[in-house]
């Protein structure tokens, strides 16, 4: 198979066995496994076709012409700062996050609105997308632009299909966080991100931009210039 197109079918399986697992297979896989054995099954699927997409995007190479030069520092100053952004959004939306697999996921979404939910009721959602976004602003190649792509897609229409699931498994309780919270996020709720998210999402992007150098040798974030 030709490695472009390897990577679109690893995509394809990625993203499809995600949505197909947590949707209209999740109940019947359920019944018959029981939920940690489906957790399981869904653990397995999700790592093979990751692991898939991982090996195929390595095989198709940096091959193909890009589509805009992403090297320059204007645009790396713009996907530094997104980085940010996504990398708050993912510290906080581990604090009392009602979409998490809890069983206090009612008395979270009870609670009301706090931290980076003041943002969106996805922020883990929406730094994923924000991740992808960055990596095609930086490097607009054929074989990012499906890796990224289907990333960014997984996580934006997850969201989206995830609130209908939970409108489902919780009823009341999700209808109200729904009608406190919203998907698009909200720039004026960055101000009442909280500390929590705003100091564990410093250290992620330092740490993940630092790592950046030696997983494929290139500086990212602030560690470009300094």
């Amino acid at each position: 198979m030709e490695p472009l197109t390897n990577l679109v079918a690893a995509s394809i399986a990625f993203v499809g066995s995600h949505f197909a697992l947590s949707h209209p297979l999740r109940a019947p896989l359920v019944a018959r496994l029981g939920e940690n054995g489906f957790r399981g099954l869904y653990s397995l699927v999700s790592l093979a076709t990751f692991v898939w997409m991982v090996l195929a995007y390595r095989d198709a190479g940096p091959g193909g012409a890009a589509l805009w030069n992403g090297m320059g520092d204007a645009t790396w100053g713009i996907a530094s700062i997104v980085m940010l952004v996504a990398s708050v959004l993912l510290a906080g939306s581990f604090v009392k996050n009602p979409a998490l697999p809890d069983p206090r996921a009612a008395a979270h979404a009870a609670a009301g609105v706090h931290g980076v939910f003041h943002v969106t009721r996805h922020p883990m959602m929406w730094s994923f997308a924000l991740w992808a976004l960055v990596h095609i602003m930086l490097s607009p190649t054929p074989r990012q632009l499906v890796l990224s792509g289907s990333l960014g897609f997984l996580a934006l229409v997850g969201a989206h299909m995830q609130d209908r699931k939970k409108e489902v498994l919780m009823g009341d309780a999700w209808a109200g966080w729904e009608a406190q919270t919203s998907y698009w996020p909200r720039l004026s709720g960055f101000a009442r991100a909280g500390g929590v998210a705003w100091a564990g999402g410093v250290a992620i992007w330092l740490a993940a931009t630092y790592g950046h150098i030696h997983a494929i040798g290139i500086p990212a974030g602030v560690w470009r210039w300094f």
